[in-house]
């Protein structure tokens, strides 16, 4: 393995983390970190677009470079398709970094960082999510696989900038726009959506949240992304006089959420965003053990459930009770 170089007082450094939306949430404390350590770091990140306003919220990140694979790899033979990833492969290209920091571990991640101008590190066989993704890596470093994502991200990016692993509560940074859409009133939030059906709690327990998140004075504000999630959330919030904004962008989702006096998501990216921005934030988890991706933020946090656990609606409003005092 190739010897650790020191590391410039202003380095350049491109990070590469695209996708999903949880995920780029938990890298975003590596921009606080680079810079504590690195002041005048200019750190540029590249990521898929419908999550490029995550890292667009944070003033650390200099430049955002959006790519749009998930939707390239189904017209991989589009002369439109083709034209688009050269336009992405000149724009990687425009300048030198010091350093490509995949903090992804996939092939693909692996991939399209060696299309930008500069060594390209990340994982180490032994700790990539895809193995094959560390013998594209200039250098690749050990990080135990069983971490939390945030703490992974972190202590991979402190190993290949030769700094001390962190031991600082993680800093998000986040400052979300003010959204174009906003209840008058003061009002929570419920997300009772995401990308898979093992990931639901029964529809027939968010009514009950929303009336106890109403009896604190709240507005409920059931989320939503697709049409068909739409229905969902407006049988919700009609169970608990709640409200359905329309279809929001996603950083006037983040503005929405930055306001809430309470979240409650199942473990989806707009989950982990609201947490990430300092909001008291109540993850719930049906499919999965929340222990690697488990809600995490600088307020008051926590997650309930798990695989083959799905948390009964009493246990819900008893853990808002003690914990958030709602």
């Amino acid at each position: 393995m190739p010897q650790q170089q020191p590391v410039t007082p202003a380095p350049r450094i491109l990070i590469v983390k695209t996708s999903s939306m949880g995920d780029v949430v938990h890298a975003m404390p590596v921009v606080a970190d680079i810079l504590a350590h690195f002041p005048q770091a200019q750190i540029d990140w590249l990521v898929e677009a419908p999550f490029a306003a995550i890292p667009q919220m944070h003033p650390g990140v200099r430049r955002v470079i959006p790519m749009a694979w998930r939707k390239w790899r189904h017209q991989l033979f589009s002369r439109a398709t083709w034209r688009a990833i050269g336009a992405l492969r000149q724009e990687l290209q425009r300048e030198p970094y010091d350093m490509v920091l995949d903090l992804q571990g996939l092939l693909k991640s692996a991939l399209w960082a060696r299309q930008a101008r500069g060594p390209v590190v990340g994982y180490d066989r032994g700790s990539a999510r895809e193995p094959l993704a560390a013998a594209l890596y200039w250098r690749g470093v050990a990080v135990p696989r069983d971490l939390q994502a945030v703490q992974r991200n972190r202590l991979l990016a402190a190993a290949h900038l030769n700094v001390m692993p962190p031991t600082a509560v993680p800093v998000f940074g986040l400052r979300a726009p003010e959204p174009s859409w906003k209840p008058r009133n003061a009002y929570a939030v419920l997300i009772p959506n995401a990308s898979r059906a093992s990931k639901l709690w029964p529809e027939r327990h968010w009514g009950a949240v929303g009336k106890r998140l109403a009896s604190k004075g709240w507005q409920p504000l059931v989320l939503w992304g697709r049409p068909d999630e739409q229905t969902l959330a407006e049988r919700i919030a009609a169970d608990c006089d709640g409200d359905v904004p329309p279809f929001l962008s996603v950083g006037d989702m983040a503005g929405v959420l930055a306001g809430a006096r309470q979240v409650v998501g199942l473990d989806t990216g707009f989950t982990h965003l609201a947490a990430a921005l300092g909001r008291p934030t109540l993850g719930i988890y049906c499919d999965h053990d929340p222990g690697l991706a488990a809600i995490t933020g600088q307020g008051r946090v926590a997650s309930i459930g798990g695989k083959g656990q799905v948390p009964q609606r009493n246990e819900v409003l008893t853990l808002l009770l003690e914990h958030f005092a709602v």
